[in-house]
């Protein structure tokens, strides 16, 4: 497909060798080297995507990370949202589409890879421009260890978009060759396609390295799509250049309006020419450079309005030799079209009637903002410098230089003087005198209808949404951007954040320098999710935990849940079964014969030392130092708060030996909490804490038949109530190998808890199972656990409370030690509000309807006569637990509800599917209130 805007003999890109991609459903062409901005610009496609808010036509207003308004979707070869058109660099099998608005996730997984690596560097600089490349060659030549990032795909920076010359020759060339000297240094890593994102505390950089070949396209499989440097270097160089900035004026966001040096840029690297039919605004000398290389390649230059009452000669003069009209004094007020820009208005900028200028590409350029964002992060300071009419480094810091447009030095001499003078100073090469400058004019916006000036065209920001702000008495430009989300998008308001604080000054009668810029932050660019992760994802950025039974759950067709990184079986489907058929055979199972559990993921600590018990005493709230050895005890623990933060077992193994199982979720927590306690508060404890959690296998076998499997694979154990009680363990063995078997249920049935050295467990499971075969032994999963426990109304701590529950709101009472003089959480049991009667307390719920399920975290309500309260409803509590049962055969659920203990047998309202439902309140025990399961 011909390229009608490509200019013969102009740009960087490959022309030998064609790329196909497709834009919005249309297949066009390019070639290497280009962006996909400029493959549609050389097709004459200016209008990329839609605002995000107005849905308004958005072009392409710069070349490149600075522009606001061109984003895409990418969707092959992988889906990526939100990316400028601008940094896209195009490959062959492109395809994309304009962004309406915003863009979408992918559906499917990433196949790249990310990763990171680390760099250290006597000298770090930052950008391959003119004054970047003499401060890394001069800094080479002294034997320093140097990396030089840009974030291009080729180094020269502004050259790149110039006709200028070094030494009197193409800048380029110059480029080139100090490309080459410094690739011949052993000292010297450059990086290219790599962007500075973040500069900290000391020499600190964090970088986006795009791992693309030198044809721009998609890194290999094998290769890591981006990579993400960690640099630490003794002596910084920012040398990132600078930004155009714009002119606000009525409807300056149609495509076909651009930023002057963007279209230079896309005319000598590109070789694409952005318009035929031109007007240039501007209020600065570098637009002129501008019209004219327009003009010599083919476009025909309206005009050149400049606001300025005394304008450049040296670019007046280039005009009159093209024939291009100059307008001194005179702005453009507005502008017609709708896809595109068809006519510039045109008038005095003191006012009076305006003129239409007919024109498909209108270029502006109001001045020049230094990229010092990397000097800001760094916690550097920004002065307002009048002659410049930019903000430009204010102060000196300790390893940091900031050189050429990034220190507000524009002219191309000045560049290279302050480059080599950033790591030592040495000779600049020979450069053309640069015209006498004529003063810029500060000129942020033209009058006009403020609704339709687009300050940050990525946000439909406007000066009407300044003035709102403004008027609702917001001074600071920092209140200011937050109100009107000016900044905030994916540019960072590159382009629109210095002129949102002129207009504000405008408008509050201050001078700009007073209001400063908002705070430039990390990252400078949008960097990927999928970047910061790196290799750190999937089980590398959360670790599966798997028991050693995994193998064999897999094989007997398990469904697994995530439960504190473990991967724990929730159930066991048999063919034709879902999830709540398999779970009411497992639960009738474990009821009426026997079931088995792998628990193993619980957590276990060992607690050593001679003041073990003491320790104890102190982190649970009951007591634990009269646990005699050969016993096991229920406990609790609480926060300073008073509320209860964890749950489990302890077993006394010997006077100075415990071993401690919390909740599976908790373990890791809790080791952590007693830790900080042990050594901030208590160091003086002769204690020492281990997790074992990996180490023992548990599991509990249960059900009315769960004596008679102990019995057989344990001949040796007597296990008798009388010889082997409730909250109890033994030592014996199965087979050849030792376990500790204990007397615990979680059930409220006869059960058996078997421990095992981890590296025997599947070698007992198997035993335990061959056992248990003639009384029909069913494995069963986390989800039948939840419903045998909640049956006996046992808390889940995290699911049945929520930060906010004490032992007594759980009707725990009975786990609070009256005797210990002090524990954690005690004194706050003394507040009043801990005694407070219309506390939320644990309590069962029936619903009328005995096949209704209720949905858990449902809110409760009083159900009067089955119309919910007027709005606001007073909300009584929410539903924690819901189940289904087959000892019960309907459906029940625990709930934290205002003073439930005193509403038992009351009728309460649940909100389910827009209908009040009513349920009946019970205690929180609905199986074996009384408890005589237990002994079997």
């Amino acid at each position: 497909m011909t390229a009608p805007f490509r200019v013969p003999g102009l740009g960087r890109v490959d022309r030998t060798t064609t790329l196909g991609f497709t834009f919005d459903g249309r297949a066009y062409t390019g070639h290497p080297g280009d962006t996909l901005a400029s493959a549609l610009l050389a097709h004459g496609v200016h209008q990329i995507a839609t605002s995000i808010r107005l849905g308004r036509p958005r072009g392409v207003t710069a070349a490149w990370a600075e522009d606001p308004s061109a984003l895409v979707q990418i969707e092959e070869p992988f889906p990526e949202p939100m990316l400028q058109a601008t940094t896209v660099e195009l490959f062959d099998g492109l395809v994309a589409h304009g962004v309406p608005g915003q863009g979408r996730l992918a559906d499917v997984p990433d196949t790249a890879r990310y990763d990171s690596t680390h760099a250290h560097a006597d000298v770090l600089v930052v950008g391959a421009g003119p004054a970047g490349l003499m401060a890394a060659r001069t800094a080479a030549r002294s034997g320093a260890r140097v990396v030089l990032l840009d974030d291009q795909s080729d180094p020269g920076g502004a050259l790149l978009g110039t006709r200028e010359e070094i030494d009197g020759a193409p800048a380029l060339d110059w480029v080139a060759a100090v490309s080459e000297e410094l690739a011949g240094h052993d000292e010297v890593l450059h990086l290219q396609r790599t962007t500075a994102f973040g500069h900290y505390d000391d020499g600190f950089v964090l970088a986006l390295q795009r791992r693309t070949d030198h044809l721009g396209t998609a890194a290999p499989r094998h290769r890591s799509r981006q990579r993400v440097w960690r640099i630490r270097a003794r002596h910084v160089v920012v040398a990132t250049g600078a930004h155009e900035r714009p002119v606000v004026f009525a409807d300056n966001d149609r495509p076909g309006i651009m930023l002057a040096g963007a279209a230079r840029t896309f005319l000598h690297r590109y070789g694409v020419l952005a318009g035929r039919d031109v007007v240039v605004f501007t209020t600065d000398d570098a637009a002129y450079a501008a019209a004219a290389d327009l003009a010599d390649a083919g476009a025909r230059v309206h005009a050149v309005v400049d606001a300025r009452a005394e304008i450049p000669a040296h670019g007046n003069a280039e005009c009159e030799r093209r024939g291009i009209p100059v307008r001194r004094g005179q702005v453009v007020t507005g502008t017609d079209g709708t896809d595109r820009i068809t006519h510039a208005h045109v008038a005095a900028r003191a006012g009076g009637e305006s003129e239409r200028l007919a024109c498909d590409l209108l270029l502006t350029s109001g001045g020049w903002n230094p990229a010092a964002h990397l000097f800001s992060q760094a916690r550097g300071r920004l002065r307002y410098d009048a002659g410049r009419s930019a903000f430009v480094p204010g102060e000196r810091l300790a390893g940091v230089s900031v050189a050429g447009a990034a220190n507000g030095t524009f002219d191309l001499a000045g560049c290279l003087r302050e480059g080599a003078a950033a790591t030592g100073g040495a000779p600049i090469p020979a450069v053309a005198a640069a015209p006498e400058p004529t003063p810029p004019l500060v000129l942020w916006r033209v009058p006009g209808p403020p609704d339709t000036q687009f300050v940050d065209v990525a946000r439909d920001a406007t000066v009407a949404d300044i003035a709102r702000a403004v008027g609702a008495g917001m001074r600071s430009v920092e209140h200011v951007k937050r109100y009107t989300t000016i900044g905030t998008a994916h540019d960072q308001g590159k382009t629109s954040g210095i002129i949102a604080s002129g207009i504000i000054a405008e408008l509050l009668g201050a001078p700009v320098e007073a209001l400063g810029t908002t705070t430039f932050r990390p990252p400078y660019t949008p960097v990927a999710f999928a970047a910061l992760a790196g290799r750190n994802r999937g089980v590398l950025f959360d670790p599966e935990r798997t028991t050693a039974l995994h193998d064999w759950h897999v094989a007997n067709g398990a469904v697994f849940e995530d439960v504190g990184q473990w991967r724990r079986p929730r159930y066991y489907p048999r063919p034709g079964e879902d999830m709540d058929a398999a779970v009411l055979r497992e639960c009738a199972a474990a009821r009426t014969g026997v079931g088995i559990l792998d628990g193993s993921t619980l957590g276990k600590i060992d607690v050593q030392g001679p003041d073990a018990a003491v320790l104890l005493d102190r982190i649970y709230t009951n007591l634990m130092s009269s646990l005699t050895v050969g016993a096991v005890r229920y406990g609790l623990m609480c926060g300073l708060d008073g509320m209860v933060i964890d749950d489990g077992t302890v077993m006394r193994l010997a006077q100075d030996r415990f071993l401690l199982f919390t909740t599976t979720g908790g373990a890791a927590t809790i080791l952590d909490w007693m830790e900080e306690w042990l050594q901030t508060e208590w160091p003086q404890l002769r204690v020492h804490l281990t997790s074992v959690t990996e180490q023992w296998a548990t599991f509990p076998v249960v059900g009315p038949r769960s004596r008679d499997v102990i019995a057989a694979v344990a001949p040796g154990l007597d296990v008798a109530n009388d010889a082997f009680g409730f909250m109890t363990w033994r030592d014996t063995t199965i087979g050849d190998v030792p376990v500790r078997i204990a007397r615990i249920s979680f059930s409220g049935e006869l059960a058996f808890e078997v421990n095992v050295n981890a590296w025997f467990a599947p070698a007992v499971w198997q035993r335990l199972l061959a056992a248990g075969e003639p009384h029909g032994i069913t494995p069963y999963g986390t989800e039948t656990m939840h419903v045998l426990r909640a049956e006996k109304g046992y808390p889940i701590i995290g699911q049945d409370t929520d930060g906010t529950v004490s032992p007594h709101d759980l009707g725990m009472a009975w786990a609070v030690s009256k005797r210990k003089p002090d524990f954690i959480g005690k004194r706050s049991f003394s507040r009043a509000e801990n005694r407070n009667p219309q506390r939320k307390q644990l309590v069962g719920l029936l619903p009328v309807d005995r096949d209704l399920l209720l949905p858990e975290g449902a809110q409760i309500v009083e159900f009067g006569e089955g119309e919910p309260a007027p709005p606001p409803v007073p909300m009584l509590g929410h539903v924690t637990s819901s189940y289904r049962s087959a000892e019960l055969g309907r459906t029940f659920a625990l709930a934290l509800l205002k003073a439930g203990r005193s509403r038992v047998g009351d009728t309460v309202g649940v909100p389910v599917g827009g209908t009040l439902v009513p349920v009946e309140v019970t205690g929180s025990v609905l199986v074996d209130p009384e408890g005589a399961r237990r002994d079997g």
